[in-house]
């Protein structure tokens, strides 16, 4: 299990998703943050730009709040692969 920071902007005009650290990534959402459609909408997104299963992802701490705590169901190398790709 790997931990990773997220900074959220909900409500945004796009979805995007920067790297700003090896354990913090910067993400635009389009969703609104009602009723959790922010954080259900986050997980999707990061499945897809992270191309890992939705099962992988938990939000440990922050699901009310723009700075998440996420735990990914993944080893440290993985990550690792994952940023190269997202990153260049």
């Amino acid at each position: 299990m790997l931990v990773i920071f997220v900074k959220v902007k909900p409500g945004a005009s796009h979805n995007e998703l920067h790297v700003e650290s090896p354990n913090m990534l910067s993400v635009k959402i389009k969703a609104k943050p009602v009723d959790g459609q922010a954080n259900r909408y986050l997980v999707d997104y990061l499945a897809e730009k992270l191309n890992i299963s939705r099962s992988k992802i938990t939000i440990q701490k922050g699901a009310s709040s723009r700075m998440k705590r996420i735990a990914l169901g993944m080893v440290q190398s993985e990550w690792d692969e994952i940023l190269k790709k997202i990153s260049a």
